[in-house]
C-alpha cells in the first residue's frame, strides 16, 4: 500500500515545497521621474511624519515657507531616497538574522560491481548547525543595533538636508533684498558718472574726480554681479536638494522673524539628548558590543550534529549520530576577538571626537549669532538718522540749497546701511539655522 503511494505523493510534495519559494521578477532602472513619483510626493507630504516637519499641502506655484521647502527636501532629495533603500536592507538583514540554518541532507548510492553481496550500499544523513544556534542572539542583537544605526543616520541625514534646504531658502531671500538695493547703487552710481563725464567734457571738473567717480560706479556694479551669481547659486542649489529639475522656479514665502536666546550650555546639552548621529554612534557601538561578544563565543568548539543511516551491500542497517567540532588548541579565535576589540576601541574614539567636535561647533556658531546680533542692532540704530539726512538733503537739493551729488551721497550712505544690514540679517539666518542642524531640534524647541 505504502510502495503504491509513494509514486503519487512525490510530485505533490515536490510542488508544495516549489510553492513557498520566491520567484525573480526583473525592475528595470528608471531615467527620469515618473508622473506616479510626483503624484507620491504631494501625497506623501500631506501625511508625513517626522518630529521637526507638519504636514502641508505641495504647490510648486504658490509661494513655499520653510516647512514646505524642508518637506519637499525629505521627501524629493535622491540621495536620501537611497538612504531609505539602505534602511530597507538593514531591516532584511535583521530578518535574516532571525532565522535558524537549515538542516542538511545528504545522500549516497554505492552500485555493487562485484563480490558476494546481493545489495547496492546506500547512506544517507541528516545534519544541523548547532553553533548557529549558540550563536543566534547576538548575531540578532547585532543586526538590530546596525538596523538602528541606519535609521537614526538616515533620520540625521534628513534633518540635515532639511536645513540646508531652509539655508538656500534663507539665502535666496537675503540677496533678492540685496540685490534690489544694489540695483538703485548702480543706477546712482551711474548717473553720477554720466553727468561727471558731460561735467569734464565742458571742463567743469578734473579728470581726477572723474576717474573716481567711475572706479566708484565699476565697484558698486561688480558687486551687484557677484550677488546675482550667488543668488543664481543659492537657486540651483536649492532645487537640486529639492530634487527638483533644475530649470524649476520656485516661490518662496516670507520667513518669520525669531530672535531665540542663546544659552551655549543648554544648546550644548540639547544636542547631547538629541542629536541622531550621536545616538546612531550609541547604536554603532552597541552592535560592536554584540560583535565582540559573539567573537568571544567563536572561541568555543563548533558543533554540528548528523544524523546517518547506512545500509551496506549485505543488507545491514546502521542508525547513528556523528557530532563534528573544532578543537581550541592553536587557533581559538584570538585573532578575531583582537580585530572585534580594536573596533569597539576605534568606535568608542570616533563617539568621543565628534562629542567634543558638537561642543566645538555649537560654541562657534553661538558666538556668531551673538556677534551678528551686535552688528544688525547697531546699523539699525543708525538707520532713523541716516533716513533722516537722506530726506533733509534730497529736499535741500530740490531747493538749491545743495548740490544733487550732496543729496545722492547721502542716499548712498543711506542704501549702503541698508545692504550692511541685510547682509547681518543673513548671517544672523544662516548662523541660526547651523545651530538648529548642530543641536539636532528646531530653535521652538530648544526651550
Amino acid at each position: 500500500m505504502l510502495q503504491s503511494l509513494a509514486p503519487r505523493s512525490g510530485p505533490a510534495l515536490a510542488l508544495l515545497l516549489l510553492a513557498g519559494c520566491a520567484s525573480y521578477t526583473p525592475r528595470p532602472l528608471a531615467t527620469t521621474p515618473s508622473e506616479a513619483d510626483i503624484a507620491a510626493l504631494s501625497r506623501d507630504a500631506a501625511t508625513i511624519d517626522r518630529p521637526f516637519l507638519k504636514p502641508t499641502n505641495i504647490d510648486l506655484a504658490a509661494p513655499l515657507d520653510d516647512n514646505a521647502i524642508a518637506v519637499i527636501a525629505v521627501l524629493g532629495n535622491p540621495d536620501l531616497k537611497a538612504m531609505r533603500t539602505k534602511a530597507g536592507v538593514s531591516d532584511a538583514q535583521v530578518f535574516a538574522a532571525r532565522l535558524l540554518p537549515d538542516p542538511t541532507f545528504s545522500l549516497g548510492f554505492g552500485k555493487l560491481l562485484a563480490g558476494p553481496d546481493p545489495l547496492n550500499e546506500i547512506t544517507s544523513g541528516l545534519g544541523l548547525d548547532l553553533n548557529a544556534l549558540r550563536t543566534g542572539k547576538v548575531r540578532r542583537r547585532a543586526a538590530e543595533a546596525q538596523a538602528k544605526q541606519v535609521r537614526l543616520d538616515l533620520a540625521w541625514a534628513e534633518w540635515q538636508t532639511a536645513g540646508q534646504a531652509r539655508l538656500q531658502a534663507v539665502r535666496i531671500r537675503r540677496l533678492d533684498v540685496a540685490i534690489a538695493l544694489l540695483k538703485v547703487d548702480v543706477g546712482r552710481a551711474q548717473s553720477l558718472l554720466d553727468r561727471n563725464l558731460r561735467a569734464a567734457a565742458r571742463g567743469d571738473v578734473a579728470s581726477t574726480n572723474v576717474q573716481a567717480v567711475r572706479a566708484d560706479a565699476v565697484a558698486t556694479a561688480d558687486k551687484l554681479r557677484t550677488t546675482e551669481r550667488d543668488l543664481d547659486a543659492a537657486r540651483l542649489e536649492l532645487v537640486k536638494l529639492l530634487g527638483l529639475p533644475p530649470e524649476t522656479t520656485l516661490r518662496l514665502a516670507p520667513s518669520p522673524e525669531m530672535d531665540p536666546v542663546i544659552d551655549t550650555v543648554k544648546l550644548t546639552q540639547v544636542a547631547l539628548d538629541n542629536r541622531s548621529d550621536l545616538l546612531a554612534l550609541r547604536a554603532g557601538y552597541d552592535a560592536q558590543e554584540a560583535t565582540v561578544h559573539k567573537a568571544i563565543l567563536d572561541q568555543f568548539p563548533t558543533l554540528a550534529l548528523n544524523l546517518n543511516f547506512t545500509r551496506d551491500t549485505s543488507g545491514n542497517k546502521v542508525l547513528g549520530p556523528t557530532v563534528d567540532f573544532t578543537l581550541p588548541l592553536w587557533n581559538r579565535n584570538r585573532g578575531g576577538i583582537a580585530v572585534e576589540r580594536a573596533t569597539r576601541e576605534q568606535l568608542k574614539a570616533e563617539y568621543d571626537a565628534r562629542l567634543f567636535q558638537t561642543r566645538a561647533d555649537i560654541a562657534a556658531a553661538a558666538s556668531a549669532v551673538t556677534v551678528a546680533r551686535r552688528q544688525r542692532d547697531a546699523i539699525r540704530a543708525q538707520l532713523p538718522e541716516l533716513d533722516r539726512l537722506a530726506r533733509v538733503s534730497r529736499a535741500a537739493a530740490t531747493r538749491g540749497d545743495v548740490s544733487r551729488a550732496t543729496a545722492e551721497a547721502a542716499e548712498g550712505t543711506l542704501s549702503d546701511k541698508k545692504v550692511e544690514l541685510a547682509t547681518a540679517e543673513q548671517t544672523i539666518d544662516e548662523a541660526t539655522i547651523a545651530l538648529e542642524l548642530l543641536t539636532g531640534v528646531p530653535r521652538e524647541d530648544w526651550k
